[in-house]
């Protein structure tokens, strides 16, 4: 199972992720999140990542494309995590700068599974918690029903996301098996500020399950 640890701020939780073989890590450029990170530490992460066995992903909500491209090339980015309404003519544009895209859908009932068809281009998608009206666009901690995804065919890879953590990381693992899990909050031991401890039991339990 593919894992990706999404709002990394520093070298220190980094170097952790890349230690317990953690494949991706998530930099989020959303002004509102308390995970927001910016571009200089970006730079210096998405850097030291260079040297070591996990990519790093520029995550969005519906960022201003030219100034989103502007971070692609000032990182040197290969992965882009769109997690607004973006369209596909934006992402067709995004790809031309050489990245894989991941697009978020959001899920609350069967019927938001079939936003997939709205998405040719993309390389993963990304199932998350819907988020009601002034919440986050994702970080919530909440799960949506994951039953919903049971007998859904999709022929391309996909996340995994929403209120992941050690407690339930068995129960996907045995009744979901999805591509891979996109967590932030899980591994947490407050708001936005990550635990190495709880990423080394979490992957501990992973292991395990």
């Amino acid at each position: 199972m593919i894992i990706k640890i999404c709002g990394i701020q520093n070298k220190d939780t980094l170097l952790c992720c890349e230690k317990n073989n953690v494949n991706f890590f998530g930099m989020i450029f959303y002004s509102k999140s308390p995970r927001n990170i910016r571009i200089e530490s970006a730079i210096k992460l998405q850097k030291i990542s260079e040297n070591l066995n996990i990519n790093g992903v520029g995550v969005f909500v519906n960022k201003n494309i030219n100034e989103l491209e502007e971070i692609i090339n000032s990182l040197k980015l290969k992965f882009v995590q769109l997690h607004g309404s973006e369209d596909e003519a934006y992402i067709k544009k995004i790809k031309k700068n050489g990245v894989k895209v991941i697009k978020s859908i959001s899920v609350s009932r069967r019927d938001d599974l079939s936003e997939i068809n709205k998405y040719q281009s993309i390389d993963y998608f990304l199932f998350d918690y819907k988020p009601l009206k002034g919440e986050l666009p994702g970080g919530n901690a909440k799960s949506f029903d994951w039953s919903l995804l049971n007998n859904f065919k999709i022929t391309k890879p996909w996340f995994l996301s929403g209120g992941i953590n050690i407690d339930n990381i068995q129960q996907i693992n045995n009744d979901i098996n999805p591509y891979g899990i996109d967590l932030s909050s899980g591994v947490e031991k407050e708001l936005g500020i990550k635990d190495n401890r709880i990423i080394n039991s979490f992957i501990e339990k992973l292991k395990n399950a």
